[in-house]
């Protein structure tokens, strides 16, 4: 019986298509000496079960940790549940309930317990859902070793984990040996370079392929590597709906290649982020041009620290004023628009205010004219607005004051507001409290850091907050002089029962 097991061990190693690991573990369920009792008359005993089955089992284990394919190893596991032998994964088990959270950064982990890991995740009671690298160890060997983990996985996070290109390669292959099931990859803060990029595009041209995010913030892609990406999702463009290349040089070209993705009538692109990928003018006009054609699936577009000027932000403008026009977030922190620029935009989110709920302006100069076309869109009792962004936008007194009078008029729906790097002063804060005040302000998250405000625009700060504290969650004020009086006076916020702040 000892060298029957041991035979069908190894036949069921050596078989490339897993077809004798069933039977393997139902051959080694019957040897158990509790089933065998249910078959008395058929077999004859003549050994001691147990001592089989626990020889067995140390051969199974030796098998283990001389290393096969991991496949191979999660089979060898249940054949060692079949006999009740838990010690491998019990091992794992008592690491992992000592760590807490799973972490092995800094722990040698021999080749058995490795592959014990990954048959205790894979039987986890948890839900495999989401898989995020870091919580065990950013490296590529941990990266390899959890292969199968990674391939069970509909979410998968592997930022940051310096993957070479021999790790590329094998995860790719990995996931393309099931495509469908894979819904989201976030492979940002890594090094494939356009070569590596390729071979994600295979994956991505599949037809099973189903990804709904990817994230590929920070991958050294160029041009090269944009075109074979863009291509990929071209040739199966209506299954993704969150892109992310920020931190990458497409390039003009690699836009232009891009807005003809999303011209496809096919194309579901919901959420983009080409923010810091170096586009000009250029690449601009033919991005809009191509949202134009199909607007209205975006609701989200990141263009912050590129170049579309003035002339540009025109084009935008354009996209922002057809009514199917359906973006809710634009970001464009730093994008060289000037008063122009900022009353095109302002002027096309006033014909068509209801959609928009995120602006980010920072870093630009709409100077006190272009803040007080916006001021008239945030009176606009149509207007959605919820995060505002005008950190050091250059906004002076006359400026200021136009903004925070339109707040107050229409104070319900604004949760966010940065005006940080600005200087209003203790007069400009003095505005800003009468808003505070009001029992009709819902804002959650307010920036005013390096504002100039000293003891009496503090005083006020807080005056205000002290009446109506038990919306505002987060407050920033580094960079400003309160004193050791407005200090005193925080403290008296703090202590009020009503305080609903987190973040100080």
């Amino acid at each position: 019986m000892s060298s029957l097991l041991k035979r069908e061990v190894d036949k069921a190693l050596q078989s490339e298509n897993g077809c004798w690991d069933l039977f393997l573990r139902f051959l080694l369920g019957l040897s158990l000496e509790s089933n065998q009792s249910l078959l008395q008359g058929l077999l004859r005993k003549t050994v001691s079960s147990s001592d089989i089955n626990q020889e067995t089992a140390e051969y199974i284990k030796q098998k283990i940790r001389e290393n096969p394919s991991p496949e191979k190893s999660i089979n060898l596991f249940h054949c060692l549940n079949e006999l009740n032998d838990r010690s491998l994964e019990q091992e794992v088990q008592t690491y992992l309930r000592k760590t807490g959270d799973r972490r092995l950064s800094g722990v040698s982990l021999s080749a058995a317990q490795w592959s014990a890991l990954v048959f205790v995740l894979l039987n986890s009671e948890e839900e495999l859902d989401e898989f995020i690298l870091s919580k065990y160890h950013q490296s590529e060997e941990c990266l390899l070793r959890l292969l199968p983990v990674i391939k069970a996985s509909r979410k998968i996070d592997l930022s940051s984990c310096y993957i070479t290109q021999k790790g590329w390669s094998a995860l790719i292959s990995a996931l393309r040996s099931n495509p469908s099931h894979l819904t989201e990859l976030n492979l940002s803060h890594n090094t494939p370079g356009d070569s590596g990029v390729k071979l994600l595009s295979a994956l991505l041209e599949d037809p099973h392929c189903k990804l709904k995010k990817l994230r590929l913030c920070g991958c050294s892609i160029g041009e090269e590597g944009c075109a074979a990406l863009i291509s990929a999702l071209r040739s199966n463009p209506s299954h993704l709906t969150e892109l992310n290349l920020r931190g990458n040089t497409p390039g003009d070209s690699g836009v232009k290649l891009l807005s003809a993705l999303l011209e496809d009538p096919h194309c579901k692109l919901e959420k983009l982020d080409l923010s810091w990928c170096y586009i000009t003018q250029k690449g601009c006009a033919a991005l809009i041009s191509a949202l134009r054609s199909n607007p209205s699936h975006l609701t989200e577009l990141n263009l912050s620290h590129n170049t579309p000027g003035d002339s540009g932000v025109k084009l935008l403008s354009a996209l922002l004023e057809d009514p199917r026009c359906k973006l809710k977030k634009l970001r464009l922190y730093n994008c060289s628009i000037g008063e122009e620029g900022c009353a095109a935009l302002i002027s096309a989110l006033r014909s068509n205010p209801s959609h928009l709920t995120e602006l980010n302006l920072s870093y630009n100069t709409p100077g006190d004219s272009g803040v007080k076309l916006l001021s008239a869109l945030l009176e606009d009792p149509h207007c959605k607005l919820k995060k505002l962004r005008l950190w050091d936008c250059s906004i002076g007194e006359e400026g200021w004051s136009a903004l925070i009078s339109a707040l107050r008029s229409n104070p319900s729906h604004l949760t966010e507001l940065n005006l940080s790097c600005n200087k209003p002063g203790d007069s400009g804060v003095k505005l800003v409290s009468a808003l505070l005040e009001d029992p009709h302000c819902k804002l959650k998250k307010l920036w005013l850091s390096y504002c100039s405000i000293g003891e009496e625009g503090c005083a006020a700060l807080i005056s205000a907050l002290r009446s109506n504290p038990s919306h505002l969650t987060e407050l920033y004020l580094i960079g400003n002089t309160p004193g050791d009086s407005g200090v005193k006076l925080r403290s008296a916020l703090l202590k009020n029962p009503h305080c609903k702040l987190k973040k100080l």
